[in-house]
C-alpha cells in the first residue's frame, strides 16, 4: 500500500510581496526555479528516506527548512530529520502544542511569550518574553518548553516571516536563582544547539532588559556556547530607553513605552493561535521510526549527520540528494 503523508505534494503559488520576494532572491537564493527544484528534491528525499514514516509534503512546510539553509538542499534535510526527531525523542516537551491546555492558555494570558500584531520596518514579527510569567515553583520546564514550541510553530507558518525573521524582546525583571534549577547547563546547552540546528527561524536580534547581576554568570555561560554569529545580534540593555534606540516603541506594548496595551496584544496572539491550532496539533502525527535510531540518538542531543552526499538519477534530471545518513551524539 502507499504510504500516507499528513499533507500532499502541492503545487506552490508565490503570493509574496515584491520586497519580500527581493530579501529572498538575495538573502535566500530563492527564485522559482531554485524553489521548484529544491521542493521536488525534498518530497523526493522524504518518500525514500527508510526513517521517515510520516510528514507534512506541503510547500509552506517544506520552505521553512529551505528558507533557513538559504536553499541548501542537504542542510534543509538535516534539519528537517533533525526537527522530526526531536519533536518524537522529547514528546513530552515538543509534542500537544494546544494553546487552550489551562496550563498553556495560563502562561500565555498571562503575558509570559507573545509577538506584537505589527511588524518593524523590516517586516520582522517582535517576540516578547517577560520572565516574571514564568512561576519556576508552579510551572514545569516542559511547560516552558512547550509554550515555546506553541509560540515559534504557529509563528513559522507564515511565509513573510519565514523570509524576513524574528526579533526577541526579553525582560528579566523577577528572575531568580531558583530559575537555573529549570535546567541543568548540560540541558540548557542540548536545547539552546537542537534549536538552533533544528528550528527553521530566522533569528535576526535578541534585546534583553533588567538583567539581574546574580544572574551574570549564567549569562556568560550562555554567550560563551552561541555561535558567533547570534551574539552580534544580542544585546542586553541598561534602560527601556536604551532598547527603543533598536525596537520602535510605537511597536511595543504599552506597558513598555507603547501604544497597545499588552492585554489587547494577547487578545489578537490568541486568534492568530486559533487560525493555526488544528494545524499545528496535527505535527503529533508525523512519525520517525525510532527503531532504526540508535539509544544515544534517542536520548542525547542529536549532532551532525556526517556523511557525505550521493548524487541520484531521475530519469532526465540529476540532483544532489542528501544520503539517509547515520545520526550521531556527541
Amino acid at each position: 500500500m502507499p504510504r500516507q503523508w499528513l499533507t500532499e505534494a502541492d503545487e506552490y503559488v508565490c503570493t509574496l510581496p515584491p520586497e519580500t520576494q527581493e530579501v529572498a532572491r538575495v538573502e535566500l537564493r530563492e527564485t522559482k526555479y531554485s524553489r521548484d527544484q529544491a521542493l521536488e528534491q525534498m518530497r523526493s528525499w522524504i518518500k525514500k528516506h527508510p526513517r521517515i514514516a510520516n510528514c507534512r509534503l506541503d510547500a509552506n512546510f517544506l520552505l521553512k527548512f529551505l528558507r533557513v539553509k538559504k536553499f541548501s538542499v542537504p542542510q534543509a534535510q538535516e534539519a528537517l530529520e533533525r526537527y522530526l526527531l526531536l519533536r518524537q525523542a522529547y514528546a513530552i516537551a515538543f509534542s500537544r502544542f494546544d494553546h487552550t491546555d489551562p496550563v498553556m492558555d495560563e502562561l500565555i494570558s498571562n503575558g509570559y511569550l507573545f509577538p506584537v500584531p505589527e511588524r518593524d520596518h523590516l517586516n520582522r514579527r517582535v517576540v516578547i518574553g517577560i520572565a516574571s510569567k514564568f512561576d519556576p515553583y508552579k510551572y514545569t520546564n516542559a511547560d516552558m518548553l512547550r509554550v515555546h514550541g506553541i509560540t515559534y510553530e504557529t509563528l513559522m507558518e507564515d511565509e513573510i516571516s519565514q523570509v524576513h525573521g524574528y526579533v526577541h524582546f526579553g525582560d528579566g525583571k523577577g528572575v531568580s536563582f531558583h530559575y537555573l534549577t529549570l535546567f541543568t547547563p548540560k540541558e540548557a546547552y542540548r536545547i539552546g544547539k537542537n534549536g538552533e540546528k533544528t528550528l527553521p527561524m530566522r533569528h535576526k536580534e535578541g534585546h534583553a532588559i533588567n538583567a539581574h547581576p546574580s544572574m551574570k554568570f549564567a549569562i556568560d555561560y550562555g554567550f560563551s556556547l552561541t555561535p558567533e554569529k547570534y551574539k552580534k545580534r544580542a544585546f542586553i540593555h541598561a534602560s527601556l530607553e536604551d532598547c527603543h534606540k533598536y525596537i520602535d516603541p510605537k511597536l511595543m506594548p504599552k506597558e513598555y513605552g507603547g501604544v497597545m496595551p499588552m492585554k489587547e496584544m494577547i487578545a489578537i496572539w490568541k486568534k492568530e493561535l486559533a487560525l493555526k491550532r488544528n494545524l499545528i496539533m496535527s505535527h503529533d502525527q508525523m512519525e520517525v521510526r525510532m527503531e532504526m535510531y540508535s539509544p544515544k540518538a534517542r536520548e542525547g542531543a542529536v549532532s551532525a549527520l556526517r556523511e557525505g552526499f550521493t548524487i541520484k538519477k531521475d530519469d532526465s534530471m540529476t540532483y544532489m540528494m542528501g544520503s539517509f545518513r547515520k545520526l550521531e551524539v556527541d
